[in-house]
């Protein structure tokens, strides 16, 4: 899953860009997951602060590689990947149907929530798809 501001980069904007690269990641910890990330992954967009829902599902079209918009000196720190979106859900999955989810309870969005950059299991992606689907 990542995470993100709707007012910074929604998720309409990203249909609309097709893909992007997913830089600006600055926690040691979300770039590691980023590091993880395989060529065809699913990814779990979430619109993080003003709606607090997941959104939509993208792919992973690029592993990982430096991120250019890290500060010279810090280089060798960060890396980007880059995402394709593709669609959105026809409703979005709030916050409250997550917290309320006993599938969802361990969650890293609900355990740390400030990482922008999380993994899921298996399990609970299908959870939230299918919130979000149906």
């Amino acid at each position: 899953m990542v995470k993100q501001e709707p007012e910074a980069y929604s998720f309409a904007q990203f249909i609309r860009d097709k893909t992007t690269a997913w830089t600006g990641v600055r926690n040691f910890r979300a770039r590691n997951f980023l590091k993880a990330m395989q060529k065809g992954d699913e990814v779990l967009y979430y619109h993080s602060v003003s709606e607090k829902a997941v959104v939509g599902i993208a792919a992973v079209v690029k592993t990982a590689y430096p991120d250019p918009t890290a500060k010279p000196d810090e280089k060798g720190d960060w890396v980007c990947v880059n995402l394709k979106a593709v669609r959105a859900f026809p409703r979005a999955v709030s916050l409250d149907e997550i917290k309320a989810r006993p599938g969802l309870k361990n969650i890293p969005l609900l355990r740390q929530s400030r990482l922008s950059v999380m993994p899921l299991t298996a399990t609970e992606a299908k959870i939230i798809k299918g919130l979000g689907e149906s």
